[in-house]
Order: C-alpha cells, then structure tokens, then sequence
C-alpha cells in the first residue's frame, strides 16, 4: 500500500492539526413546527496526523452525530454550525460535488453496521472497484480489480480473488467489518472516521478488527477517530481520548492521564461503572440516574442533576471546558485533580444484601441443572417450490452443563457456538434429541404436558432486548402479571405482587400503568427481571441482559442481579458475550465451541489458569480499561471465523484456528486430526473440577 506520510508533510506543516473542529453545533428540526432539539453543542477537537483520537459517551452523548457532521453526512433535518478544517480547507457548507471528493478519499469512515452500509445487491468486489475508480478515473478496471483483492488481503480476507465475487450476505460479520475497512483505507485517506467498529461483534472477531485498523493506521499514516463505548477499546487503541456528555465535550486529555486521574465526576463514573477482567467481584458503582433529555437540558451543568459533588453553582452556569492540557468542564476539577479519588470515593457504593448463611460445599447442594451429552441439528435445506434435504447444521453436538442452588454459571463462546440453541433446549422442557436435560431433578423427557405447564414456572428466561419482548401495547402492570395469570394465580394474589415485584427490582409501583415506551433502556430490562421473577422461579436463564445497555445502566443492573441472587436463593444460566461480565457475576463457567463444551470449572480456576486454547484466545482478546495493563499484555489473535457447522468435523474441530497445533509434531496432530478429545478433568486433584476438552492442555 503506498504511504501518503510524505505527501501530507508538505501539505500540513508540522504540529499543525490535520483535521480542526471548532465550536460544532448540530440541531435536529424539531416535531410540528417546535423549537429545534440539540445534539452537538459546541465541540472543539484537534487531530494531528498518525494520531488516534478515542470519543467516549452513553447512548445520547452526541458521538456518532459528530463524526457524521464531519462528513456532511447528517439528514436534511439537521442543521450543521461551526468550523470542521482539513489541512486548513473549511468542510462546512462545502458544496456537496466538492464535499463527495472529500469523503473516502481525504476523510474515510468505517460505519458501525457493515451490512446496512454495503449495497446488498452488489458484489464486494464490485463496491471496492467502485470506491477506487470513484476517485481515480484514469484507473482501469483490472487494475481496480487487482487493488480490492490486495487490500481484501490486507485486512485478513482469506482467499482475497474469490472473496471478490461474494455478496454481502455470504460474509460473516467480522469478514464485513475488515471489508468495509478496505473499503476506507483504498484510497490512502488521511483521516479515518471509525464509528463504533466493534460494537457485537464476539471479542475475537472485535480483536481482529482492532488488529486491522492498527495496520491500516500504520501502512496509510492515516489519523484516526475511534469512537466507541468500550472503555477497554479506547485504552488500547487511543493516544488521546475525548469524553462527551450532553452534546459536548467534558474531558479530554493523553490516554494514560485520563484513565489515571480523571477529573470530571462523569469520567470517574465511567470508569467505576465497568466491570473489569482482572478485578474484584464487589459491586460495581454505578452513576445515579439517566441523562436529561436534550430538548429539556436545565440551566448550569447538565450532569448536576446526577454528581455527587455538584454545588449551587453548577446548577446556574455550565462549566467551561478548562485546563492545563488536560482539559475538564468542572468547577471541581483542581480539587479531583489534587486527591484523585478512586470512584467509591466519590460515588455512593451499593450496599448488596448477604446471604442468608455461610454457603454449603457445593457438593452438599441440590442440583438445578444437570445436562450431559446434549445435541440439536437442524435440516440443511435447498429448492424453492419442492424442498430437499441437503445436510444437517449440527447446532449443538455434545453439551455439558451442571448448576447447584445459589450458582450462577456464566455460558461463553463466539457467535455461532450453540449457546442461544442450548436455550431453547433447555426451555423446551421436552426430550432432546441426544442426551439428557434433569431440571431440579426431573428428566425432561419425561414429563407429561400438564407437568411441564408447572415446571415453566420454575424455568424463567430474560432475554436481551428488553423493548422486543415487551409487548407495547400493554401496561406495565399487566405485563408483570402475564406469567401469573399463566399459572392462574388468584386475582389477590396478582393485586399484591404486582407492586412488590416493581419494588423489587428498583420501580415505582404508581408507574405500573405506564407503557413499555415510557422507560429507559435499563428500566425496560428491570421489567422484564420482574416478570420473570413473578412465579418465584429456581433458575433464571439470562441471554445477554446488559449487552444493549450504556456501562453505567449495566453496573446498576448488574448490581440488582447480585442482590436478587443473595435475597431469593436464586441459580442463574447467563449468556454473554462479554467475559469481563462474566467474570464479575459468575461462580462457575462453561466455554462452548462450534457446539459443543470445550473446557469449564469455576470461574476463578478457568479465567486465572485457562487449560483450552480457545479459551486463553478469547480471554487475551477482552481489552482492559487501563492502558498500560492493556499495552503490556499478550495476544492470541485466533485465524478466521469459526468452520461451518453443516459439516461434522472428525477429530479436533478448532484445531484449524489453533494456536498450539502447528507447534505440535506429526503424531500429534495426527490425533488432533483423528481423535476427539474428551472433557476430561486436570491431573492436579485440586483442579479436578476444571475439565477441558483438549489432547494437550496447558496444565
């Protein structure tokens, strides 16, 4: 790829911003003729080349919509004030013929949704000639042809002539975020606008992106904007980091110095807020309240309304962005300066209820859940008017899973792994397939229809779209009471919990006649942790709760599931992608690939002493919200997306993505080839509860 390092030198002297944004200001027409709402107020940001710049915030912040109105690429019902230079060149109000020679050829932008950003009926290869023609018209088309699979090769695209003439569709996730980040880098752009790269994609695939966007970064010399609401993103990627609350910026300052001292209140919730891999397993401390609306932002500061430390004064004037290079909009700021407080210092800790006694062995407890050997495929089938039978997908081929009461066991793997199918097995509360499914005792296969009607009570599930799965046209009251009326309950008996459910979960009771819409994303959850807490369940089956949620609204959510699981004896199944959750929550956990369980024990064993490949690949790619911890640490970037599961795979099924494999000698990768490893427990005695799927586990 050809460098325009020296190219830009001379057309942006040195120390000079290559891209200088100056008081932005967006406003969106408002509703019926209303007074128009704002959503950028007044953003100041400097970018110098080779630099990368991190833009953090909750949903709401004005993020997106800033590195949008770089661009020029807001909807017409925006209206766009302010200064955005390019070496010096005003963008703002540039005619749109001069602004379209910008975009992708100065100021690229990887989107954060690859599949709504590609043209669904275009071949890949097709958009990548186009993007390079676009802005090279002496270029032919072979030649174009020939660059899209060098820069298809760039990103980690196997087979890059092939992968050409793929849609869209045929791409897995990962494979159509690296394109559209060869799409950007084409024609060697000097800024490159990433708006949430990463954001669900699994955490190898999120740290292959990262590793790609390094290397775009380095062979283009290209500044880049990351904007992103992982802090641990922003810490291993960013050399400086801007944080925005309500439309403007609030901090900013060196990577390092932010995540060391912040001195703004909401910087220090932020980072109190998010659970860590490698911290402690208290709870966590969340930022009171939600952000004021933007139409109806009050005089003064507008986070007052939820900081610890606001005084009289924050409530009649906003703050100005002030400082000594580090930068904060807080009249406070020299004193959090001073005696850098940690965010338990500043913010109110949660006191969370103890158990009711010293916990038994685990051994000692009864079971909830006992599942061995378990297997689901599902008919592969092809034709439109007659259909045929082709193959099988084999979703789930040999699950283990086993959860004792008061335990909460955290299911992990990459999209694609099974879990979401193990769900619904186990909800099914039928005979499986394969295998055997014992909830509190009772073999699913057989019970009658009238039995597992009452055993669904004592099976609840959470799902992780909380807006989805409430019905919108029903009060919050009555959809609480659903799954009462469901085992029919008495109608006193519905009066009552009602109102203690809400109360359980941190609602107001008089706002039970309030619809779905009338609440926050983390409230909405809380509706639907009431619910399904209603018929007083054993096991709760959670599928990805806080994963659409903004870090301060997961840590108080996080929080109340703590707290539920030591008032009510509960035992949780919880699904996430996110491992540093997991490790937060979790007593017990159990790594699922292509199907099948590939290594399990408790938490602390398997995340401090991983024994399965796989699971240090994925461990090593959950970024750290510390920057020097995440500079320092070892990656094990897995190859590629995970094999196919029409086919059933002999011996080892990851060791294609291995990195232990190639290392090995010709006999042992013959029975890696050959051989299916077992679960089988570690020879130590004292790990004997840590089993792990592998012929050469690391001991």
């Amino acid at each position: 790829m050809t460098s325009t390092a020296a190219t830009s030198t001379a057309t942006t002297p040195a120390g000079t911003p290559l891209l200088h944004v100056h008081d932005l200001r967006v406003d969106f027409t408002g509703p019926r003729g209303t007074a128009p709402v704002p959503a950028v107020r007044g953003v100041d940001l400097t970018l110098r080349r080779g630099e990368t710049l991190g833009i953090v915030g909750e949903s709401g912040s004005g993020k997106s919509v800033t590195a949008l109105a770089v661009l020029g690429l807001l909807p017409g019902t925006a209206r766009v004030r302010g200064s955005v230079r390019l070496d010096g060149r005003e963008l703002v109000g540039l005619p749109g013929r001069e602004l379209a020679a910008v975009r992708g050829r100065r100021i690229a932008m990887v989107f954060q949704d690859p599949l709504s950003a590609f043209t669904p009926v275009y071949r890949i290869g097709e958009q990548l000639v186009e993007a390079l023609r676009v802005h090279r018209p002496g270029l032919d088309r072979s030649a174009a042809r020939r660059r899209a699979a060098e820069l298809l090769d760039l990103v980690g695209i196997p087979t890059p002539d092939r992968a050409l003439d793929s849609f869209p569709h045929e791409f897995s996730g990962g494979m159509r975020q690296r394109a559209m980040i060869a799409m950007a880098v084409a024609n060697d752009p000097d800024v490159l606008l990433a708006d949430e790269p990463t954001t669900a994609l699994d955490v190898t695939i999120q740290a292959q992106v990262l590793d790609v966007l390094r290397t775009a970064r380095r062979e283009t010399g290209a500044a880049l904007v990351l904007v992103s609401h992982d802090l641990g993103v922003i810490a291993g990627m960013a050399d400086r980091v801007a944080v925005m609350y309500a439309g403007r910026v609030v901090e900013t300052a060196g990577v390092d110095e932010l995540f060391a001292a912040p001195r703004h209140p909401y910087t220090l919730g932020l980072v109190g807020a998010v659970p860590r891999l490698d911290g402690r397993r208290g709870p966590l401390v969340p930022i009171p309240g939600t952000p004021a609306p933007m139409a109806e932002l009050p005089d003064g500061c507008p986070f007052a309304a939820r900081c610890p430390l606001a005084e009289d004064r924050c409530r009649t004037v906003e703050p100005p962005l002030a400082g000594d290079g580090h930068l904060a909009a807080c009249v406070r700021a020299g004193e959090l300066a001073e005696r850098r407080p940690a965010p338990g210092e500043v913010y109110p800790v949660p006191e969370l209820p103890a158990a009711a006694g010293p916990p038994l062995p685990r051994a000692q407890r009864p079971a909830v859940l006992e599942v061995t050997g378990l297997t689901r495929t599902f008919p592969l089938l092809r034709g439109t008017v007659f259909k045929r039978r082709v193959g099988s997908v084999h979703a789930v081929d040999g699950v283990e899973l086993s959860i004792r009461e008061g335990e909460t066991l955290g299911l992990v793997g990459e999209s694609g792994s099974g879990k979401s199918t193990t769900l619904f097995e186990l909800l099914r509360l039928a005979a499986p397939e394969s295998g055997r499914i014992e909830l509190l005792g009772r073999d699913t296969a057989g019970l009658s229809r009238a039995e597992a009607h009452r055993m669904r009570s004592r099976l609840q599930i959470v799902f992780q779209d909380p807006m989805a799965s409430l019905d919108p046209r029903m009060p919050v009251g009555d959809i609480v009471a659903e799954p009462l009326r469901a085992q029919r309950a008495a109608k006193g008996e519905i009066a009552r919990r009602v109102p203690e459910l809400l109360r359980q979960v941190g609602l107001d009771p008089a706002h039970a006649v309030r619809y779905p819409h009338q609440f926050s994303g983390g409230q909405r959850q809380r509706i639907s942790i009431a619910r399904a807490l209603a018929v007083r369940p054993r096991l709760l089956v959670l599928d990805e709760p806080v994963s659409a949620l903004d870090v301060s609204i997961q840590a108080g959510v996080l929080n109340l599931l703590q707290s539920l699981k030591a008032e009510l004896g509960l035992s949780y199944l919880f699904v996430s992608h996110d491992l540093s959750v997991i490790r937060h929550l979790a007593d017990r956990v159990s790594v699922m690939y292509l199907g099948r369980t590939v290594e399990q024990g408790e938490v602390s064993a398997v995340f401090e002493r991983p024994r399965h490949p796989y699971t240090r690949a994925l461990l090593s790619a959950v970024p750290l919200p510390d920057p020097a911890a995440e500079r320092a640490r070892a990656r094990v970037l897995l190859a590629g997306d995970p094999p196919s599961p029409t086919v059933r795979h002999t011996g080892c099924p990851f060791r294609a993505r291995c990195p232990v494999h190639p290392g090995l000698d010709a006999a042992a990768r013959d029975r890696c080839a050959n051989e299916a490893p077992p679960l089988a427990a570690a020879a130590d005695p004292v790990s004997a509860d840590h089993q792990a799927a592998c012929h050469f586990p690391q001991e």
